[in-house]
């Protein structure tokens, strides 16, 4: 298998939400080990106009590396204890991320962030020559669930309930 390029991550984040499900997340330790996991779960975030976007708060030093072009890790910490896993997609200057909500039998964003040891020094990494984390292809998956995103409540209904949640179906 092979790293995805930024290339692939140019996409808008509701296709790349869509494609990286089946995908392998790859980390690498600083024993040099290295643990490969399949994605199962993502959300995507769409810009300035997602009330559900850190980005609709416009640009700060937070969402910074949102506005670079596809292919950047974009980590946050929530609760003073779990580090969010994103990665950007898009073109400069338009923000969108992918949350990376489920590996392998990990589900929970926040569990995800804990079991990579994901930190802030992951935040702006280049996930096409990075030598700690990356993703690397795998078939695309046409089997899969959608759902609303989780834990933003504060968008409103209208961008709570929208089915940008998606789950890979490991059914068949």
């Amino acid at each position: 298998m092979y790293r995805l390029s930024n290339n692939f991550y140019k996409q808008d984040a509701l296709t790349v939400a869509q494609k990286l499900l089946g995908k392998i997340l790859v980390r690498c330790w600083e024993d040099s080990t290295v643990t490969r996991y399949l994605i199962t779960e993502t959300e995507a975030y769409l810009g300035e106009e997602d009330l559900a976007c850190h980005a609709s708060k416009g640009r700060t030093k937070r969402t910074e590396i949102m506005y670079s072009e596809g292919g950047h890790v974009y980590v946050y910490l929530i609760y003073g204890m779990y580090w969010m896993l994103n990665v950007v997609t898009g073109i400069v200057d338009n923000p969108q991320a992918v949350l990376i909500r489920g590996i392998d039998k990990i589900v929970g964003s926040g569990k995800v962030g804990r079991e990579l040891k994901m930190d802030k020094s992951f935040y702006g990494e280049n996930m096409e020559d990075s030598d700690r984390i990356w993703i690397e292809d795998a078939p695309d998956s046409t089997s899969f669930k959608t759902a609303p995103r989780v834990g933003i409540d504060y968008a409103g209904d209208e961008w709570k309930d929208k089915p940008w949640r998606f789950i890979l179906d490991n059914t068949h």
